[in-house]
């Protein structure tokens, strides 16, 4: 069947023509086919060009979109090109991770937007994407990408959204928890948690409000002063002591628990000037109701009091924790006063088990490149420290002080310096060689009798993946700088973050490889929208076999070909 326009002549000469639709039949008297008409359009004018455009759109409709595309590509205009393939990938782990059916069953019933669900996702895949401000991310998502179920969205609706977020957290967190663990086969035998902080740029601090032990705002009430985890009184953004070396600036401080495959499994948020001593016992009471079995909890030197470790063993749990060297604990002493030979772990990393104590085990590991560091830093230390204080006995007693007291402000450099009896500055040898003795050293206690050494070691070794996920919230996902003062909404962003960098982690572990080298990567697949007086359509383009590769490895079928054909309005 096909189109065909006709010419007829008028009495006056002229001519006119006339549109038909028509196809060929075959005539067995003259044994040759013949035109049949199947339709008469009329004359070849605007209102039959009308017609036969509603015709195509309808008999598209119809088609598969490959072969609609031809039948529609008369006279199209090449309007726009957004990228694709970073959200259709964190939109399939989103639903396959559980999140999204997560949030809808939780924010079901509510008097929101339909499409809540849609706004959180455009946020988080944002902070994974191209991190900015919620009102830069509602362009972005508007107008900068495609996102399934998404056409517009306001910064208002993303404030509303992340609103809603925080009020469905604490049962979104054990939903997720529970899929990611069935989908991912998670081993949580192992949970690593620490803390970090983040800072604001701005020189006020937020007027103390009333909390409870957890550091949460109770009622709102404003009142006086006091340090935040013991039901006292604290402003969220306060200062305190900052891991990131901005103790002129207020914080907040930011737990996150990891598995040994660096899947972050939860976070934590705490006002600016609670301390690490306490925390780890609300994080394992929080965690109290989750599917769990028996867990044995990884934390750093910060956490490794009496009383963290008595209430980590609740349940019949147990301990990896790091011990301070230089804490001056009789356990420490003795540990380290102990001969044994150490047994290799890794390339570099060896460990000896000394028994101390009935109820705990102590490990001490040694790494020979890092002693060879500390080695290193210290010569540099004493060396510049004897710059400093060569020629001050001819100082007066008053300017040796006033250096003395220069050169207590400085950690590194005081840890070498002694004062004779007399007031001299000297370099202390007795402390350099005790130093001497720990270099590349650091000590483990912990509460699980049947752990080797060696995995105790490793174990402790992979609370790196904890530090790792701090570095990529911060320089991947962009944690900082926070667009946001109210506490709700600080809360809200570090909820966004933390789900974007579950989803990062998930697709790293698959294919491994960075994020960064994946959202690179994926970002080249884009979508060109085409106009045309038949409609709209659009199209992606070729997929690589890079991009190939990392869909087969996420097990995530490419995107359609025509992602969107829509006729014109007749």
């Amino acid at each position: 069947m096909y189109l065909r326009s006709t010419p007829r002549r008028n009495k006056d000469g002229s001519e006119v023509r006339y549109l038909q639709l028509a196809h060929n039949v075959w005539d067995p008297a003259a044994k040759r086919s013949k035109v049949q008409v199947v339709y008469n359009f009329g004359r070849e004018d605007a209102a039959s060009r009308e017609a036969l455009q509603r015709l195509v759109a309808s008999v598209a409709r119809h088609l598969e979109p490959g072969k609609a595309r031809a039948v529609a590509a008369d006279g199209l205009e090449f309007a726009e090109s957004r990228p694709l393939g970073g959200t259709w990938v964190l939109d399939a782990l989103w639903g396959r991770l559980g999140i999204g059916p997560a949030m809808r069953k939780l924010l079901a019933g509510r008097r929101l937007d339909a499409s809540a669900e849609r706004v959180l996702f455009a946020l988080t895949a944002n902070r994974a994407l191209a991190p900015s401000s919620k009102l830069a991310a509602a362009r972005w998502a508007s107008e900068d990408v495609l996102i399934a179920g998404l056409p517009q969205t306001t910064d208002d609706a993303c404030y509303r959204a992340m609103d809603w977020l925080l009020e469905i957290s604490g049962a979104l967190e054990k939903l997720i928890f529970e899929r990611v663990s069935e989908v991912l086969d998670l081993e949580v035998d192992l949970l690593f948690f620490d803390t970090t902080s983040t800072y604001f740029e701005t020189e006020e601090a937020d007027e103390p409000v009333a909390r409870d032990k957890h550091g949460n705002a109770a009622g709102g009430q404003k009142a006086g002063g006091g340090d935040a985890g013991d039901g006292r009184a604290a402003g969220f953004r306060a200062f305190g002591k900052s891991k990131d070396y901005r103790d002129d600036l207020p914080q907040v401080v930011i737990g996150m628990a990891v598995t040994r495959d660096g899947i972050p499994v939860r976070v934590w948020c705490w006002p600016g000037n609670t301390s690490d001593s306490a925390l780890i016992r609300q994080v394992k009471d929080d965690m109290r109701d989750w599917s769990l079995s028996k867990v044995v909890w990884v934390a750093d030197r910060g956490f490794t009091s009496a009383e963290n470790r008595r209430w980590l063993r609740k349940g019949g749990n147990h301990y990896i924790i790091g011990e301070k060297l230089r804490s001056g604990s009789a356990e420490a002493e003795a540990a380290l006063s102990r001969q044994g030979r150490y047994k290799d772990v890794t390339g570099n990393l060896k460990a000896r088990e000394v028994r101390i104590a009935e109820d705990e085990r102590f490990i001490i590991c040694h790494n020979p490149e890092g002693a060879e560091r500390d080695a290193a830093v210290r010569a540099r230390l004493i060396a510049r420290l004897k710059e400093l204080i060569d020629g001050s006995d001819k100082l007066s007693r008053d300017k040796r002080a006033g250096l003395r007291g220069v050169i207590s402000t400085k950690p590194g450099l005081n840890r070498y310096l002694r004062t004779t009896p007399g007031g001299l500055l000297r370099i202390d040898a007795t402390r350099a060689k005790a130093e001497e003795n720990l270099d590349g050293k650091y000590l483990l206690r912990t509460s699980d009798p049947k752990m080797t050494a060696e995995d105790i070691a490793l174990g402790y070794k992979q609370l790196l993946q904890v530090e790792r996920g701090w570095r990529d919230m911060k320089q991947v996902i962009d944690l900082r700088p926070v667009y946001h003062r109210k506490e709700e909404r600080i809360r809200a962003h570090v909820i966004l973050c933390w789900l974007a960098l579950l989803l990062a982690r998930t697709a790293e572990n698959a294919c491994g490889a960075t994020w960064p080298e994946l959202r690179r990567e994926l970002g080249r697949i884009a979508v060109g929208t085409f106009t045309g007086p038949a409609g709209t359509f659009r199209q992606r383009t070729q997929i690589t076999a890079a991009q190939a590769g990392i869909l087969a490895k996420l097990g995530i079928d490419p995107p359609p070909k025509i992602c969107q054909l829509t006729p014109a309005s007749p």
